[in-house]
């Protein structure tokens, strides 16, 4: 068998990172997607009318 060339291992190791990086992105952007629908759902609720002003009563 012929030695593999540095050009075909950084090749490959690109690739894979690449794929890592993606994937990673992927699951990043659905927690996030989810977690702003968390937020839309619980804002919508009719009856909870959270200070969000940061001012306090008084």
């Amino acid at each position: 068998m012929a030695p593999r060339s540095k050009n075909s291992d950084k090749s490959k190791s690109a690739t894979e990172r690449e794929a890592r990086l993606k994937a990673a992105l992927k699951a990043n952007m659905s927690r996030r997607k989810a977690q702003a629908r968390a937020r839309a759902a619980t804002a919508e609720q009719p009856g909870d009318e959270a200070d969000t002003t940061g001012k306090r009563e008084g």
